[in-house]
C-alpha cells in the first residue's frame, strides 16, 4: 500500500480545501483521490493538480477500494459514515469531535503522542484546533516540568466556524464600512468590529462546548486525567489563525529562560518576538504557516511556579488539515516499516 487510494470527506469546506492543497504540497503517496461533498455539490468538481475531480455523494459503493479516508465534514457525517468506511477496511483519520473522547480511539498530535499509532490502527481522531495549538506549546514544557493547571483564554478566528463564516465576516465587514444593513446567517451576533463568547452550545454550568473540549482533550492527549484546565473561548473578527493567552502552573519551579530553551527546540514551534518594539506573533504572521508561534513568556508573580505565554497558530493548518495529514503520513510510515526487511 505504498501508493494509496485516498478519500477526502468534506472536500469543499475550508479544512477540505486545505487538505487538497497539502496533499499536493507534501507529495502524499496517492494512486487515486476521491472527493466527497454534500448533495448541494452534486455535479460539481474540485481542482486538484490541474485536474477537475468530480465531487461524489457519500455512499457505501463509493468507499470501495479506498485505503485511507480523512473526514472533515462535521460530527453528524462522521457519526454516520465513519463506521461504514471502517467496515469496508478503510483507515480513517477523523477531524470531527465525534470519536475524540472514545477511550478506544487514539487522539493524536503527531509531535506529542505518535507512539499511540500502530500499523493496525484503523481509526484516529484529530483534536480540536484550540487544543492542538495549546498543547503544541505546552507539551514540551510538560515533559520536563509537569503541569498542574492551565488557564486559557482563546481568541478564535472565523475559520473555526467554517468557510461560510469566513465569507460572512468579509461581507459583514464591507457592509459595516459602507453603512449598509446586513443579515447574518452563520454567526449569532454582530461579528464585524465585535467579539463574543464562543458560539458553540453552552452547558447548564455556563461553559461553551469548546471550553470543555479543551479540558477533556488535553487530559486525554497528555495522559493526565486529573489535569486542571480552565478555558474561556472568544470568537474574534479575524479570518483565520487563532491566538491563545495561557497561564500555566507547574508542579515544580521553571524559569522563563528554561521555558524559552525548551520551546526553541520543540518540533513545530517557532519563537517570534521582539520585546524592544513590543512585537509578538499575530494571526497575520501565522496565516498560511505550518508552525505554531510562541512568545511573551513571563513569570506570574501572583502564583508560584507559574508562567504566562502567548500562542498563535493557523486553525486550518496545524489546527486541523495539517495535523490530520501528518497522522496519515505516520500511518504510511508505520506500514512501510511493517513490511521492510528485518535487519
Amino acid at each position: 500500500m505504498s501508493f494509496l487510494n485516498v478519500a477526502i470527506v468534506g472536500a469543499t469546506g475550508a479544512v477540505g480545501q486545505e487538505l487538497l492543497s497539502l496533499l499536493e504540497k507534501r507529495h502524499f503517496p496517492m494512486r487515486e483521490l476521491r472527493c466527497f461533498a454534500s448533495s448541494r455539490s452534486s455535479g460539481k468538481t474540485v481542482l486538484f493538480k490541474e485536474e477537475l475531480l468530480p465531487l461524489l455523494p457519500l455512499s457505501e459503493n463509493n468507499f470501495k477500494g479506498i485505503d485511507l479516508a480523512i473526514f472533515s465534514a462535521g460530527r453528524a457525517v462522521s457519526k454516520e459514515w465513519v463506521p461504514i468506511a471502517l467496515q469496508q477496511g478503510v483507515k480513517v483519520v477523523d477531524n470531527s469531535s465525534y470519536f475524540r473522547m472514545d477511550p478506544d480511539v487514539p487522539l493524536v498530535i503527531p509531535e506529542i503522542n505518535s507512539h499511540l499509532l500502530t500499523y493496525s490502527t484503523q481509526l484516529i481522531a484529530s483534536p480540536n484546533c484550540s487544543t492542538t495549538l495549546m498543547l503544541m506549546a505546552l507539551a514540551p514544557l510538560h515533559r520536563h516540568y509537569k503541569i498542574e493547571r492551565i488557564v486559557a483564554a482563546t481568541y478564535q478566528a472565523a475559520s473555526g466556524a467554517g468557510l461560510l463564516a469566513m465569507k460572512e465576516l468579509e461581507a459583514e465587514t464591507l457592509a459595516h464600512l459602507e453603512n449598509r444593513p446586513y443579515t447574518r446567517s452563520v454567526m449569532p451576533h454582530p461579528y464585524a468590529f465585535n467579539l463574543f463568547p464562543h458560539n458553540s452550545p453552552f452547558t447548564e454550568e455556563g461553559y461553551a462546548e469548546e471550553e470543555i473540549k479543551m479540558r477533556e482533550e488535553a487530559r486525554k492527549i497528555l495522559e493526565e486525567p486529573t489535569l486542571g484546565v480552565h478555558a474561556t473561548c472568544v470568537r474574534v473578527p479575524v479570518l483565520r489563525a487563532h491566538a491563545e493567552a495561557l497561564n500555566v502552573t507547574f508542579k515544580s519551579p521553571i524559569s522563563v529562560a528554561e521555558g524559552y530553551s525548551l520551546l526553541k527546540n520543540a518540533p513545530g514551534i517557532t519563537l517570534l518576538e521582539d520585546r524592544v518594539t513590543n512585537r509578538f506573533a499575530m494571526p497575520s504572521d501565522a496565516t498560511g504557516q505550518d508552525a505554531v508561534f510562541c512568545g511573551r513568556l513571563r513569570q506570574d508573580p501572583s502564583c508560584a511556579n507559574t508562567l504566562d505565554l502567548w500562542v498563535v497558530g493557523d486553525q486550518l493548518l496545524k489546527g486541523a488539515a495539517l495535523n490530520a495529514l501528518q497522522i496519515a503520513e505516520l500511518l504510511v510510515k508505520k506500514e512501510r516499516c511493517e513490511y521492510c526487511p528485518k535487519l
